[in-house]
C-alpha cells in the first residue's frame, strides 16, 4: 500500500481553493474567517487553536477507534418501559435486514414490482389483527408513543362526544405519555391522567396500557363499559408478544390497539427506530393513519396486493389527510412478520411462557 491509497484525504471529493473562491465572491465575502464570523454568533464564537493529534491513515484510524470502543461496558437492561433486548434470527439479518432488496423504509407506490414486500407486509398487518382481536390494521407507524399519539387524533375525529378531555391512565408508558401531551397541545385536547376516570366528566377517549408499565394485567371490560357510555372511544397500548398468551383487547371491546413491534425480532438500537403499529375495528378504517396493504386481481384475475384506500393519505388528500405519517417503518414491520414467521404460533408462546419461567427464582 502507498501512502496516497491510505491517505483518506486525498480520496476525499470536496471543494477545491477555487470553488471556495467562487462561492464565497458569489456570497460577497473575502474570505471563510468573515463568512464563518457573519455565520456564528460572536457569544459563542471560538477563535482558539483546536488542539488536535496527529492525523492518521485509514487502517490506523480504524485500528485506535476499535480500541476506543473496546472501553465500552455493556449492561444487562432492566429498564423496559416498552423496550426490550431480543435475538434477530441469522436467517433474518442476513437475507432481509442486511439485502438491499428489503433494507428501505418505503411502502411500494408501483406495485407490480414489488409484490413481495407487500405480501409481507399484508402479514404484518394480518399479523397484528390476529394478536389484538381487531379487524384492521395498517402498514406501521413511526413507533409506539406517536402511535398512541394519532389513536387519540382519529378517536377525536371519530368520537360521538363533543368534549375535548382526553383520560390517560397514571400507569402507562412515561414516553408515550409525554408526546401525546405534546401532541394535544396544539389541537387543543385537553389531558387529564390519573388511576381512574372521573364519573361525572365526558371524555371523547381514553388511553390504558395492558400490560402496563408496572407489569400489571387487567380486564378492562369495564374501562371499555364506561367510556362508552360516555360516548368515547377505547384506546389499549399493548404488547404483542404478551397477546400470545394473555386476552386480546378486542375481546373487551376495545376500539383502537397500539403498540411497538420491536421486540419481534428488532434490537433496541439506542431507542429506535422500531415499527409502531395501529389496529381499529372496521368502523374506523377510513379514519386509520398510514399505509394499508389489500388483495385485489389483476387484469388476467390474478390474485396481488396494492396500497389501498389512499384517499386518506396526504399524497392525495393533502391537508385533509387523516394524518401526515406515511411510509412509517416497512422494513422493521417486514422484520417483525419474519420473525413471527420463524418461530410459528407455537414458538412465539414458548418465549414468554420461558420468560415467566425465569422469574421464579
Amino acid at each position: 500500500m502507498t501512502n496516497k491509497t491510505l491517505d483518506f484525504s486525498k480520496r476525499h471529493i470536496g471543494l477545491k481553493d477555487s470553488d471556495v473562491e467562487h462561492i464565497l465572491h458569489d456570497l460577497g465575502y473575502q474570505n471563510v474567517d468573515t463568512f464563518f464570523k457573519e455565520l456564528v454568533p460572536d457569544s459563542i464564537f471560538n477563535l482558539d487553536n483546536l488542539d488536535l493529534p496527529e492525523p492518521l491513515d485509514e487502517p490506523s484510524a480504524l485500528k485506535k477507534l476499535k480500541s476506543i470502543s473496546k472501553k465500552n461496558q455493556v449492561f444487562k437492561s432492566f429498564i423496559g418501559q416498552g423496550y426490550y433486548n431480543c435475538n434477530v434470527p441469522g436467517v433474518i439479518k442476513r437475507n432481509v435486514f442486511e439485502n438491499p432488496g428489503w433494507y428501505t423504509s418505503y411502502t411500494p407506490y408501483q406495485p407490480e414490482i414489488a409484490q413481495g414486500r407487500l405480501e409481507a407486509l399484508m402479514n404484518y398487518q394480518t399479523m397484528v389483527t390476529d394478536l389484538t382481536g381487531m379487524d384492521i390494521s395498517n402498514a406501521s407507524l413511526l413507533d409506539e408513543p406517536t402511535a398512541a399519539a394519532e389513536a387519540m387524533m382519529l378517536a377525536n375525529r371519530v368520537s360521538k362526544s363533543k368534549s375535548n378531555k382526553f383520560f390517560i391512565h397514571e400507569s402507562c408508558f412515561a414516553q408515550t405519555m409525554s408526546i401525546m401531551q405534546s401532541r394535544a397541545k396544539p389541537l387543543g385536547i385537553e389531558i387529564h391522567t390519573g388511576n381512574s376516570m372521573d364519573k361525572d366528566s365526558e371524555y371523547f377517549g381514553c388511553y390504558y396500557q395492558y400490560p402496563n408499565a408496572n407489569g400489571g394485567i387487567a380486564d378492562m371490560t369495564e374501562v371499555a363499559q364506561q367510556i362508552h357510555d360516555k360516548n368515547g372511544l377505547f384506546i389499549v397500548g399493548t404488547d404483542l408478544l404478551a397477546l400470545t398468551l394473555i386476552k386480546a383487547p378486542g375481546e373487551f371491546d376495545a376500539d383502537i390497539v397500539i403498540g411497538s413491534a420491536q421486540r419481534f425480532g428488532v434490537p433496541m438500537g439506542y431507542g429506535g427506530p422500531h415499527a409502531g403499529f395501529i389496529a381499529v375495528k372496521d368502523a374506523y378504517k377510513r379514519s386509520l393513519p398510514g399505509r394499508l396493504i389489500g388483495l385485489t386481481q389483476d387484469q388476467q384475475g390474478r390474485p396481488c396486493y396494492r396500497l389501498a384506500l389512499q384517499t386518506r393519505e396526504q399524497h392525495i388528500r393533502r391537508e385533509k389527510a387523516t394524518s401526515n405519517i406515511c411510509t412509517a417503518q416497512a422494513l422493521l414491520a417486514i422484520m417483525s412478520i419474519f420473525y413471527a414467521i420463524y418461530h410459528g404460533p407455537d414458538g412465539l408462546k414458548r418465549l414468554p411462557q420461558g420468560y415467566i419461567k425465569k422469574q421464579k427464582y
